[in-house]
């Protein structure tokens, strides 16, 4: 019997034991308790889904994606560190010809023209309009045709008695600065290397998708003709077949414009713009790849945008 009471004895200690603890540990208000309270479920924080850019390898030495509707950054490595452009210099080329060279202009090649490194699509004395050799020019990245368009400015404006306009160079330099290309300027008109450590043309991968914004948004005519793996550009006297340098054009979806480059110092360098869905074109440059590399470093930043404005809707 006396076990049984000290049993019930020590269960009623334990639980005012009990009850005391909760209500020391209460922080409710005195008013609050008694009160009945729905206990909510808990949520697991789910993580922060991770950029498909951060997944991206490059082997370019600099690389920037730029949404051109939106004015905003996607990805970018050493965006403003300055780097041979080797052939994007053509894109300078034809921006300067274009707006300095008068329209109805007749460029003939000379023997000076062809004399480039590279191939040689022209003939002395053939005639073009300069539309046509700028088309060809960047398609074929052909170093003698930009070569004829820098001689065509020379002689028709910057050879003036009255008044020194300077050489087509001295041009591309000047509009470099008139763009804010800080990182950018030019030896030449083709980008070839001028010797084993000096290249024909420096600029950051910022620079040049500036450049070439610019270039879609101001003459997008000029840069369609580099959206085709293969065209045919007629002169005043023949007719060129001429395949894009850019390899793997059809592999990139919605393409608007394309320019490669390549040369002992730069490396493999490629610039593009694309759409990435009705009215979204992003601009996307890379510098300081290898000459196949390049591709593959586009193409993977192209998926790596793809996926990114995907989860954005």
């Amino acid at each position: 019997m006396t076990s049984g009471k000290s049993q019930i004895a020590a269960v009623i200690i334990l639980l005012t034991a009990v009850f005391l603890f909760s209500l020391v540990n209460d922080n409710s208000s005195p008013g609050d308790r008694g009160v009945v309270t729905k206990i909510l479920p808990i949520y697991k924080k789910t993580p922060v889904e991770e950029s498909p850019f951060l997944a991206v390898e490059l082997g370019a030495k600099a690389a920037y994606v730029f949404d051109i509707k939106n004015s905003k950054v996607l990805y970018a490595k050493n965006e403003n560190v300055q780097l041979p452009l080797a052939s994007l210099a053509k894109l300078m080329t034809a921006l300067v010809a274009i707006q300095n060279i008068p329209a109805d202009k007749v460029v003939t090649i000379t023997p000076e023209d062809i004399k480039k490194e590279g191939d040689s699509y022209f003939a002395v004395g053939e005639r073009w309009s300069l539309k046509n050799i700028i088309g060809l020019t960047l398609v074929s990245s052909s170093n003698d045709g930009a070569a004829a368009i820098a001689s065509a400015f020379d002689l028709a404006v910057g050879r003036n008695e009255s008044k020194d306009f300077g050489t087509f160079v001295d041009k591309m330099n000047e509009t470099a600065r008139d763009l804010s290309l800080t990182q950018t300027y030019f030896l030449n008109e083709t980008g070839l290397d001028v010797s084993y450590d000096l290249s024909g043309a420096y600029g950051s991968a910022k620079d040049i998708s500036k450049l070439m914004i610019y270039l879609f948004n101001k003459n997008p005519g000029v840069l369609e003709v580099t959206s085709y793996g293969s065209v045919v550009i007629n002169s005043f006297d023949m007719e060129h077949a001429a395949t894009n340098t850019n390899r793997v054009i059809g592999d990139i979806p919605g393409l608007l414009s394309s320019k490669t480059g390549y040369t002992d110092l730069a490396g493999g360098n490629l610039s593009i713009i694309f759409e990435a869905g009705p009215n979204r074109p992003i601009a996307i440059t890379i510098l300081g790849s290898t000459e196949e590399g390049r591709f593959g470093d586009v193409k993977n930043l192209v998926s790596a945008t793809l996926k990114s404005i995907q989860e954005i809707r």
